[in-house]
């Protein structure tokens, strides 16, 4: 599940990337951060990684209503984002999509395009990067399977558009979801289950 800090940090002076506006990935960054060891090992995997980490998030629409999700454990308990999670290795985009909306909703999906695109860089007190993510949010259609709350998630709801700001969601992810909102409102559900995947620009 894609989660975001209570409050958000502010980043070092200077610090390339600190401008993005999303933070759906599960980072709690410490007042301080302490670097890795010598050989790059850190408890926390998604600290200091050698290679980016690639997340996906969900955006599932019906009858007006998008689904979401609340965490049920911390880091964030009781925080609503976008189903989705971290890709693992050897997995394909499709394929993680799919596996995270089943995890945490009990729901099949079909991954109908790719929404946005966009990244996330965090960099510590000395300017080296702590977390960097690229997270990729995908249109879906429901396609079976019965809603339910699982994994690391409490509960899971469909929830009309006029009523998310009733949430404590994700920072970035209300935009995000008023956008796709848009783009749902002009594209009627037949045309949308032909659309094939394709890349978006990034934000």
């Amino acid at each position: 599940m894609t989660t975001r800090p209570k409050t958000t940090p502010k980043p070092p002076a200077g610090a390339r990337g600190s401008d993005w506006s999303h933070d759906r990935e599960g980072v709690v960054r410490p007042k301080t951060a302490t670097p890795p060891g010598r050989n790059g090992e850190s408890k926390d995997d998604r600290r200091y990684p050698q290679r980016p980490i690639i997340g996906v998030g969900a955006l599932i629409f019906r009858r007006g209503r998008i689904l979401m999700a609340q965490r049920g454990k911390e880091p964030l308990k009781g925080v609503w984002s976008l189903p989705g999670g971290a890709l693992e290795i050897g997995e394909s985009l499709d394929a993680a999509i799919r596996r995270e909306v089943r995890e945490e909703t009990g729901l099949e999906v079909k991954p109908l395009r790719v929404f946005e695109i966009f990244e996330r860089i965090l960099r510590d007190s000395r300017g080296a990067p702590e977390y960097h993510y690229v997270l990729i949010d995908y249109i879906c259609g429901a396609i079976g399977g019965d809603l339910r709350a699982g994994d690391d998630v409490c509960r899971v709801e469909w929830v009309l558009q006029r009523d998310l700001p009733k949430l404590e969601i994700t920072a970035g992810t209300l935009a995000v979801i008023r956008r796709a909102f848009k783009v749902r409102g002009r594209t009627d559900d037949r045309s949308l289950s032909s659309v094939s995947t394709s890349r978006s620009s990034t934000t």
